[in-house]
């Protein structure tokens, strides 16, 4: 789970094309319009996507999204929820919201270490495929486009899946070790 603001922009320039030897090219300004903050929760087994967007990301707005989430979930699943250190993730009104729904977990990620959500990757999907090329004439807009990215996902959802095994991973990490023991040693 995760709360983004994401800036509702309008190109003050048309992007222009990219071509054979050419990068897209865009103009450094935009004309800004407002934000909105995007909650969404990320059902790992299923891919499928809660996703709410508010004007604010106050303890107000999450704990208003932790009541889609109730209303969404089946009532036997317990919910486990991945939290980053925020303040409004421990904010009064949403303790003791959770306090009255003992079926959510929460977890926190350690400080500046929020790659290890797997809705962070869904939400670079949302910037990468859907938000960074489009132009928003107002926050409406902006609005209606996430949703709309929103329910394109689920109509066709698909899990993050790991492809590397344990073992890949510590030997990569063990060879970057290696790799970077051997440069400062040839440095020093």
């Amino acid at each position: 789970m995760k709360t983004s603001q994401i800036q509702a922009l309008d190109r003050t320039q048309p992007l222009l094309p990219m071509r054979p030897g050419h990068v897209e090219r865009r103009r450094h300004d935009n004309q800004r319009h407002a934000t909105t903050s995007l909650f969404a929760a990320l059902d790992i087994a299923t891919g499928n996507i809660i996703g709410r967007c508010y004007q604010r990301h106050r303890a107000v707005e999450f704990r208003k999204f932790l009541s889609a989430v109730e209303h969404a979930v089946p009532a036997d699943l317990d919910i486990h929820l991945v939290l980053d250190n925020y303040a409004t993730h421990k904010a009064p009104p949403v303790t003791a919201w959770l306090a009255r729904h003992p079926r959510y977990h929460l977890h926190f990620t350690p400080t500046s270490a929020s790659w290890l959500n797997q809705v962070e990757r869904w939400f670079a999907r949302l910037a990468d495929q859907h938000i960074k090329r489009a132009v928003h004439h107002s926050i409406g807009d902006l609005k209606a486009d996430i949703a709309e990215f929103i329910k394109a996902h689920n109509d066709d959802p698909k899990p993050f899946i790991s492809t590397k095994t344990a073992d890949a991973i510590l030997q990569t990490i063990a060879r970057y070790c290696s790799d970077t023991l051997r440069t400062h040693a040839s440095i020093t």
